[in-house]
Parts: C-alpha cells; structure tokens; sequence
C-alpha cells in the first residue's frame, strides 16, 4: 500500500495517523493460518536450506497441530509458557505455530544467552517446558541446562525438578530427522515428543476455537534501565496484524519467496518474517541456522527468493563477500532493512547490485510487535534512505517535549510515541514498569529521539534512554553494569556505546576499583565470558580513578563516549 495514503494533507503538528481502509485482522494465528492452508493447501509454506526440508501449508499445518497434541499431551495447557532456545529451524516454527494454536506463551530465548540469563528468564516468567538445540559451534545448551540444574541426571523426561528452575518439568532438544539415538537424562529428543501427538487431535481445534486474539501467545525479553530484562507480552492482536501489514507494505503475494537470515528470536524474524510471509500465503525461506552471508547468497540464487529481510551489517557483509558477484540475484525485488540505521551508500548499493529496487526501511521496538513505521514500494529513494517511513496503518505516531508532553511542530526533535493495536499487552507481571511505557492515553513512550516532517515521515535522530544498538542487538548499559557490580573488585561501573565502523556501536566500560584492588581487562573478561551473551561483553575496558560528573553528582556520560572516540580515533560519539 502506498506509504503517501497515511498522511495526505500537510502536517501542522507532529502526530500522524496511518490509513485504516484495510481492516485489522481479529482471528488468533492458528485460525488465519487454518484459512490460508485451506485455500493453498499444496503450496510451498517453509524451506529450511540447511536441514534440506520442505514444508508445503498442509504439511506444515499437519506438523504443527500434531506437536500441539503433543505438548497437550505433556499436560501443558494454554496460557503456560513454553520456552524455545535455538537458532533458526523448523522446529522453530513449528513451536511457534503449534504453541499458538493451543494458546500457550511462546517465550523466545536468545541463543547466545548463557547461564545466568537463561536462569532469570526461565523463573522470571515461569516456563513449564523447554525447546533447545543441543549445541551449537561452542555454545552446549544442554551442558548449561545441566550447569543449572544437575538433579536431572536421574529424572524422567516430563517430570523434572531443579531447585535453580523451580517451574521448569519438560525439556526437549532438538534432534536431526533419522539421527541415530543419543540418550539425554531426564530429557525428550523432539522428534520424539512430535510422535506422541496426533494432527487429528480434537482437543487441538477445540482449544483453538475457544481462543480470543486478545490474549498474549508470545514473551520476548528486552533489557531494561534498571539492569534485569522484562518480557514484553504481545497477543494474537499484535504480532498478526503487524506481520500482516508490514507484508503489506512490500506488497507480498503467494508468489513471493521471502529469505530470512535475521533470527527468528527477533520480531524481525519471527513476525516480519514468518508472519509476514503466512499472512499473503507466500513462502519463508531459511539459508541456515545463523547469519553467514555466502549461505544467504547462494539461497537467493538456488530458491529464487523475491524478498530479502536483514539488518545493515548484513546487506554490508553480503554486498563485500569476495564471491558475490558470482551470484545471479535478479529474482529479489524487496526486502526490510531495519535494526540500526542505513547508511546511504548501502542502501544505493543493495537497490543496484541486489536488485532491490523496492526494498523498505522499518522502525520499530519490541513492545510494539515490532514495526511503528515503515516505508513502502513506491517511497521515494530518498525518503527510504533518510527517514523510517510513515506510521503504519491503524497506528498513530506523535513527537513530543520530553519534559512537557505537548506535542511539537514538524521538524523539531521529541520523544517518539506510538499508540494502537501493536501496543503490547503488557510486561510480563509488571505493571509498574508497564505504567512506565503505556500512558493512561494507551501512547507507548520508546524513548527515541525523533523529528517528523510535514508529510509525516519519521527520522530517529537518537536516544533518550541509555541504549547502544551494537549490530542490530539492542544492548542496555546498566544490565552490563548490574552484572560487573559483581566483582568483589568493583566499587564502581559505567557502560556506554562507542562508533565503530562494523557494529555502529561497541561497548566500553569505565570501571572503578575499589581501594586497594587490582583489576586486568582479561580478568573482566573472563568473568563475564559463559554468564553473559558475548555481544554484552564489552570491548573496550579502561580503570579510571572517577567519572565525569555535574555539579549536582549525575555521571555525564556523554563525555565518557566523547573521551573515549577521542582516544580510539573514532567519529564523535553519540550524545543522544
């Protein structure tokens, strides 16, 4: 749909309201999904490259409804959170289709979380069961399950019990199809748990019938300023319709082919990918488990894909690969770039040399499902390169005074508000945080810094809240600094994001010791490497006697980025 139809007049203030000639969807996901397995039952629904499978709707529907059986028959019931830890596969999405036909919460793990994060986001939102990979590279999610909780070497599979993960009585790692035989105490291979089910389970359409599309079906974790990730609860509601529209907005059709490298623990993958994709019938498609962009390239090519999502680093990584030329991409159209912002020349380079003519910018957060503002097809270039879009349909944006609420002109900076039926349900049993981000108006609060102009296109020109975006993961200092406060060392810490050319931003941490101690970066490092995801492990570590304050003893932090691009040579640091 054309992104000029949400705003057709001038603005004379910073509020726009996007186009509501297409109605929102209100069936739950297993439903929509029903309807369009009925209409194209034969048609390619999903390709997992790198497991060398093919899913047509009817198939993917059968094996979504028999693992919902199958988890039924675990004793889970809807409204239970279930846990998936992995990279992307087809379990993946059969998980998430399968939970959501049988109204479990869908709680999404990121694969590089290590032990004490997994331990809080486990109990944080108290998951009956879990799905994981066994390992990865040299991430061993089961080794660090059984870190967390030995008792298991002698229980039965579907009757654990841990002291560290008190709600936790089902875990299920993922096994290759035909794979010989590995025994795992006290756990259940997949393949397994899907042969209890059966795809002609009544009690799965008889759940599913009973299911409202306002109820939440998916938690994702954000970290937060006070140091301990929440989880964003998003209903049927949410993420459906903003799947739906924002395939809209690229104009997908059953004939599109839609390579997705960005993972599936993102709303970018799961809701701007698959979402997007089941909600026009067209096909996903997965070049491996995790980004690597040779894979991306030859999947393009091999699987004629029409639309290629990613964050800027990996257009960036795909564009300079020594091979991409050697590679016929003429089949793409469109695609997403979102995460971080687009630097001009990539985006000139992906619409030439990728034949991405129509590809789309999107902004977005978590909490909103994610996409608040998009391009379109037919946006003009600069525009696309230059701004985030317009407000998608049935959302309103406005740009505010931080300090007074009052909504400004065109052109002036403000915080970014965003209100409509992508707003989350809530944090998961916090209100007072979720008091923090919903106004009494129903208006979520992103704390992003940013400028509308007259035909209501939106430009993020920074950040009010303390975030660093390092390669599209959003990172929030003082869950870092919560962490390093762990160090009997450390009398002090403060983490900010620093330019760098690869990631836009990599982490520094100014650190005080406390009087007497002795501190080397390696030792810094080896503390966190194993207990946090690597990405939050800082890059640059310096030990200062004191921080920058103002007169009033608040820590300028500012000035910590500006001190230290000066002392590593880099652009000057971000003060937003």
């Amino acid at each position: 749909m054309p992104a000029s139809s949400a705003t057709p007049t001038p603005l004379t203030a910073s509020i726009a309201r996007g186009a509501t000639d297409v109605p929102l969807i209100e069936q739950t996901i297993g439903a929509l999904f029903d309807a369009v397995t009925a209409r194209q039952p034969d048609h390619e629904a999903l390709v997992s490259v790198h497991q060398r499978r093919r899913y047509t709707y009817r198939e993917l529907q059968t094996e979504a409804r028999r693992l919902a059986s199958a988890l039924l028959g675990l004793g889970l019931q809807p409204g239970d959170r279930v846990g998936i830890w992995s990279h992307n596969n087809v379990e993946w999405t059969l998980t998430q289709l399968a939970t959501a036909m049988v109204g479990m919460i869908l709680v999404n793990i990121n694969p590089a979380y290590r032990t004490a994060e997994l331990e809080y986001a486990l109990n944080k939102v108290g998951c009956k069961a879990l799905v994981t990979m066994a390992r990865f590279k040299t991430s061993d999610y089961l080794g660090m399950l059984r870190e967390l909780a030995p008792e298991w070497a002698h229980g039965e599979p579907g009757r654990l019990e841990a002291q560290q993960l008190p709600h936790l009585h089902t875990v299920v790692w993922i096994d290759a199809p035909h794979q010989q035989a590995v025994h795992e105490p006290g756990m259940l291979r997949f393949s397994e748990l899907l042969a209890r089910g059966d795809a002609g389970d009544a009690r799965v359409s008889t759940i599913g019938a009973q299911l409202r599309a306002t109820e939440p079906i998916n938690i994702q974790f954000t970290s937060g300023t006070t140091g301990f990730p929440k989880g964003a609860a998003l209903t049927h509601r949410n993420i459906l319709n903003n799947g739906f529209f924002v395939g809209e907005c690229m104009r997908l059709t059953p004939a599109d082919r839609l390579c997705v490298p960005v993972p599936l623990y993102h709303c970018f993958g799961m809701v701007m990918g698959n979402l997007a994709a089941f909600t026009h019938g067209a096909t996903v498609v997965y070049p491996n488990d995790a980004f690597e962009p040779l894979t991306v390239l030859q999947t393009v090519q091999d699987e004629k894909c029409t639309v290629l999502h990613g964050v800027p680093t990996m257009f960036i990584a795909e564009l300079d690969h020594p091979r991409f030329a050697e590679f016929d991409l003429s089949t793409l159209r469109t695609g997403i770039m979102a995460g971080s912002p687009c630097p001009t020349a990539v985006m000139q380079r992906v619409v030439r040399d990728m034949h991405m003519e129509q590809v789309t910018i999107a902004y977005g957060m978590t909490e909103t499902s994610p996409v608040s503002c998009q391009s379109s097809v037919d946006t003009p270039l600069e525009k696309r390169v230059a701004t985030v879009g317009q407000a998608q349909p049935h959302l309103e944006v406005k740009i505010i005074d931080p300090d007074t609420g009052a909504i400004v002109p065109p052109g002036q900076s403000g915080e970014l508000c965003t209100r409509g039926y992508s707003v989350m349900h809530g944090y998961w049993d916090d209100p007072e945080k979720t008091r923090e981000a919903i106004d009494a108006e129903g208006w979520m609060h992103t704390g992003d810094l940013a400028t509308m102009d007259a035909e209501g296109y939106v430009n993020i020109v920074g950040r009010i809240k303390d975030l660093v975006i390092r390669g599209g993961e959003n990172v929030y200092p003082r869950e870092i600094e919560e962490f390093l406060y762990r160090m009997p060392q450390v009398q002090d810490v403060q983490v900010v994001g620093v330019p760098d050319p690869k990631y836009g931003e990599e982490l520094c941490a100014w650190i005080v010791l406390k009087p007497g101690q002795t501190l080397s970066e390696d030792e810094v490092r080896a503390f966190c490497k194993g207990q946090i995801a690597h990405y939050k492990i800082p890059r640059y570590i310096r030990f200062v006697p004191e921080f920058p304050m103002t007169v009033t003893g608040k820590i300028q932090k500012f000035k910590i980025r500006e001190a230290m691009a000066q002392q590593l040579g880099l652009q000057e640091a971000r003060t937003a």
